[in-house]
């Protein structure tokens, strides 16, 4: 300041001219915008945005523009009516090219910081930002920062939203996805999601019309576009010998071993990042970028494991990690499961190919692809979150890769199928149909076939089934002939009591009594003093109707307890209480006591045996039938012979 002669060194400060706007004063070396410089410098901008000569304009709408990021200039900007004064300034429809571009850069930058309503926004502001969008040949700075505004003021007003629904539609918006500019793309995408999002119910749903159809054909027809958009990145090969394209890979590498490393001088190193690439997953280790070579997935592979990098950071991290780490041949490789996940949701199941192909009639939508910006980088990943927690659930190695894709295909299909409303309730989905449950599905389809409902298939399946549930019975019997060990109920000595009960081998008798530590094998009937005989049991009886699950109801029974808990009465006085040790023995003492009383065997445990053996027996028979119709009806009896008097000459 003195160096130039300038009185008032206060009123001045050295701005940095690149990266942040850090400010350099006579009091502090570096420091943000304080409330006196931002208050200048505001006053300055808005008398020179208002001047007569266009550069001086121009060059103030500029530094407006860079300026309106900082929340102190804002707010001293924004208390001097420079909202209104730029409102006005669009309303006029004077400005066009840069000076209109910087002007709608500068209002939405102010406006992002929350200090002004924007409930306060003129209609005939809206009405030019409209005009902006569904102009057929606008500048593209200008078309972006339209769409940006329109989107914010949807998603922060919802009077707004009715205004601008009223000057813009969805078809309308559609026609800027077909344009090569990936911004505008991301904007109109973002735009239409924001007016799908805060329309009323009514508007939203897709089963009436006239309203609510045509939502719901715009909706699929863009669906079919962004199904474009995605298809040139999935058709595109990698080039091994594209610098920046190998950077992406190096920084997958980079974000999963080495955290916030700089990445410089990567080059000279690279011969030693074989063994990372290894643990990442790639199929070439020494040059990965041959991974990305083929297509269908092409770059969109690639594209996805950096959004998953990137955006879902922990996640990526831990999936990488958990599998690199292990040494029991179960390692899930990332790298090869996130390029041929990609390669089949371009290939297969929705949301990619479901729909798009016009010329089978089909108009289905995902309504769910319409809730987020990035919703296919989204469900990507939530898809390779389930292909990890499907490898483990199948205790997968290398060799069974294919398995798994197939029941991933499979898990996601079934999901997709059920029309979740949002990537949360997809995950939820994809949380019921853990590879148990496919495998029981499969299984239930299975049954369900036609053949399977055939009369001769149930005919055969219900004569089948008394001698399963026989098998079944023996088992049970067998297994109380063996006897079960039970804990002293109520025993809180720090040395457990326990006792053992079996069934004498003639099934007529129970023996029963306490011993001193868990035996380790079978209990000789001479050591067992006390018997009942099985003629004397009256019932069995299980849970809250046992009767030391009643005297004991005063100390709130553990709810597992109850539910292993079962009695034999035999006297009116007496009786006999059991609590299983666990869930199986549970099953096998009520199903053989409810035999041995000739009773039905209703366990859970049970039901399944019997699905289970009646299946393979059904397989079995009906082994030699593969590929044979069987019919409906028995044939036909041939008629009666003509006579009887036939014989055979042995002569």
């Amino acid at each position: 300041v003195h160096r130039w002669s300038l009185s008032g060194s206060e009123q001045f400060a050295l701005r940095y001219a690149d990266g942040p706007q850090l400010y350099i004063t006579e009091q502090v070396s570096l420091c943000t915008m304080s409330e006196d410089i931002a208050a200048r410098a505001a006053r300055q901008l808005l008398d020179r945005i208002q001047s007569h000569g266009i550069d001086a304009r121009l060059e103030a709408l500029k530094e407006l523009a860079k300026l309106s990021a900082d929340p102190t200039f804002a707010a001293e900007f924004i208390n001097m009516e420079g909202i209104g004064t730029l409102a006005r300034l669009v309303e006029s429809g004077t400005h066009f090219g840069e000076m209109l571009a910087f002007t709608l850069t500068a209002f939405l930058e102010l406006m992002d910081h929350g200090i002004v309503s924007w409930d306060l926004i003129s209609l005939s502001f809206i009405k030019q930002i409209a005009g902006y969008v569904n102009q057929p040949m606008v500048d593209v700075s200008i078309l972006q920062r339209s769409l940006a505004i329109l989107e914010s003021m949807v998603l922060n007003s919802h009077s707004l939203y009715h205004r601008v629904a009223q000057e813009i539609t969805v078809g309308q918006l559609i026609g800027h996805l077909q344009v090569s500019n990936q911004e505008i793309q991301t904007y109109a995408i973002a735009l239409i999601n924001a007016l799908f999002l805060k329309a009323p119910e009514d508007r939203r749903q897709v089963s009436n019309r006239p309203i609510k159809a045509e939502m719901a054909h715009q909706l699929y027809v863009l669906q079919v576009l962004t199904f474009n958009l995605l298809e040139e990145r999935m058709m595109t090969k990698m080039d091994p010998s594209d610098q920046a394209q190998r950077d992406i890979i190096f920084e997958l590498r980079r974000i999963a071993f080495d955290g916030e490393n700089d990445a410089s001088g990567t080059e000279k190193r690279k011969a030693v990042y074989t063994k990372d690439y290894k643990m990442l997953g790639f199929t070439n280790h020494v040059n990965p970028a041959m991974d990305f070579t083929q297509t269908p997935p092409g770059m969109l592979a690639l594209d996805n494991m950096l959004y998953l990098a990137k955006l879902h950071q922990d996640t990526y991290i831990r999936i990488v990690l958990e599998n690199s780490s292990r040494e029991d041949k179960h390692e899930c490789p990332f790298g090869r499961c996130a390029i041929e996940l990609t390669r089949m949701l371009c290939e297969h199941p929705p949301p990619l190919t479901h729909g798009h192909n016009t010329s089978q009639g089909c108009n289905d939508y995902h309504p769910m692809f319409f809730t987020h910006d990035r919703a296919w980088e989204e469900f990507f990943c939530v898809c390779i979150q389930l292909l990890n927690k499907t490898w483990k659930e199948m205790r997968a190695t290398a060799e069974d890769f294919n398995k798994v894709m197939q029941v991933v295909r499979e898990q996601i299909t079934r999901a997709l199928a059920m029309k979740p409303s949002s990537l949360d309730q997809l995950k939820g989905k994809f949380r019921a149909l853990s590879y148990s449950e496919i495998l029981r599905l499969r299984q239930s389809e299975r049954m369900s076939q036609d053949d399977f409902q055939s009369p001769p298939i149930i005919e055969l399946r219900e004569r089948i089934q008394p001698e399963i549930l026989e098998l079944i019975k023996q088992q049970r019997l067998n297994r109380l002939c063996e006897g079960s060990c039970f804990r002293k109920l109520g025993n809180r000595r720090r040395q457990e009591k326990f006792w053992f009960c079996r069934l004498s081998l003639n099934h007529k008798v129970l023996h029963y009594g306490d011993l001193d530590e868990s035996p380790q094998g079978e209990v000789p009937f001479e050591l067992l003093t006390d018997k009942i005989p099985v003629s004397d049991i009256k019932s069995v009886v299980t849970g809250k109707d046992c009767p030391h699950m009643k005297e004991k109801s005063a100390l709130k029974q553990n709810k597992e307890v109850l539910e292993l808990a079962f009695s034999i009465l035999y006297d009116p006085d007496e009786n006999l209480n059991f609590v299983a040790p666990n869930k199986y023995e549970y099953c096998i003492w009520t199903d053989g006591l409810c035999a041995l009383l000739g009773r039905e065997m209703a366990s859970d445990l049970t039901r399944s045996d019997l699905d289970t053996l009646i299946s393979m027996e059904m397989k079995l028979r009906l082994l030699d039938l593969e590929n044979i119709t069987i019919p409906e009806a028995p044939p036909p009896v041939p008629k009666e012979p003509s006579t009887y008097n036939f014989t055979y000459n042995y002569g």
